[in-house]
């Protein structure tokens, strides 16, 4: 049984150049790496890794940490993951925005091109027709995806009919077409801050560390830990990566109840975004915050033992038995 409902597609209705969408602002070319962004990926890890080992940085260890707060939890997990992706709550216009900013400052795409990717991993889950189809091995659903099967999964076509509620607004549609300057102006704005090592720790560094963070959820969480429901796809929870990824490696959980704004479903299982969730619930600045029924958590499996808990086994993969609760993009199922 599959993990969600396929999404139904819906046209933009809009022929004007502010509905028109673009294919990727990234450019194709027949190098080997195949695509420059994976090109500038490989020379960004040597920075980093040059940084790091020449460049040591009290100061610049700690604003990594505090820029993969910002851009990693509120921006990608709470941001483009929970609310635009799976729509596990609502918040006012103006905080949506300004999380789909710190999304985009997060650097790895656009709103609309990110969720249009993730959507379709929910709905061929380590099949065919997953872009990061983790059966296809564990460098291949880190990094390895991004070279050899992203651009066929962001093509205009798949945006206009996986995240056509994002490829309406006019807000996201400029935000693609400005993501490049958007870019530029986050890399002068660390230069202006501390020069040469505001580009190598703001940029180089801080780029590696998050985009690892949440790469480790397409593959530590779909190969270590535990399966606590049978989703039909290989799924995880892991403990370890849930820590670095603000609650996403309860992976499996989020597989089974793709819709809940809460990842963590067990007491013990953290999960700091949905604790930021709660908070802003409690403001008044988000309501409707989709959660699965007591009954639905209750038929999730304990794991085997403290090694499976913490994420430091290889899970087997089962069968699925219960469908997921709610579709990909938080509408009712």
């Amino acid at each position: 049984m599959r993990a969600v409902r396929e999404q139904d597609a819906l046209p933009l209705g809009s022929g004007s150049p502010e509905g028109e969408l673009t294919a990727s602002v990234w450019p194709e070319a027949p190098w080997l790496p195949r695509r420059p962004h994976y090109l500038f990926l490989i020379l960004a890890h040597v920075i980093a890794l040059a940084t790091v080992l020449t460049r040591p940085s009290v100061a610049g260890a700690v604003s990594v940490l505090a820029m993969h707060v910002v851009f990693g939890c509120f921006g990608i997990t709470l941001g483009y993951h929970r609310l635009l992706t799976h729509r596990s709550l609502a918040v006012p216009a103006w905080l949506e925005r300004l999380l789909a900013v710190a999304g985009a400052l997060a650097l790895q795409g656009d709103p609309i091109e990110w969720v249009t990717v993730h959507r379709q991993h929910h709905r061929d889950s380590d099949r065919e027709g997953d872009p990061h189809n983790a059966s296809r091995g564990f460098w291949f659903s880190h990094m390895g995806w991004i070279d050899r099967s992203y651009f066929p999964f962001v093509t205009v076509e798949r945006m206009q009919q996986y995240a056509p509620d994002l490829a309406r607004e006019p807000f996201y549609r400029k935000l693609r077409r400005r993501y490049s300057l958007l870019v530029m102006a986050w890399i002068a704005a660390c230069w202006a801050v501390a020069g040469t090592d505001g580009v190598l720790w703001g940029l180089f560094v801080r780029l590696v560390f998050t985009d690892h963070m949440t790469w480790f959820v397409n593959s530590a969480g779909h190969a270590l830990g535990y399966q606590a429901y049978r989703t039909g796809d290989l799924s995880t929870n892991c403990f370890w990566t849930a820590l670095v990824s603000f609650g996403e490696g309860w992976h499996n959980n989020h597989h089974a109840h793709p819709a809940s704004a809460r990842h963590g479903l067990a007491w013990w299982q953290l999960d700091f975004t949905y604790l930021v969730i709660r908070a802003l619930e409690s403001l008044g600045l988000a309501w409707s915050v989709r959660l699965p029924s007591r009954e639905a958590i209750a038929v999730g499996e304990a794991p085997t033992g403290l090694l499976a808990a913490l994420g430091l086994t290889w899970a087997p993969a089962r069968e699925s038995t219960e469908p997921a609760t709610g579709t990909l993009d938080g509408r009712a199922a």
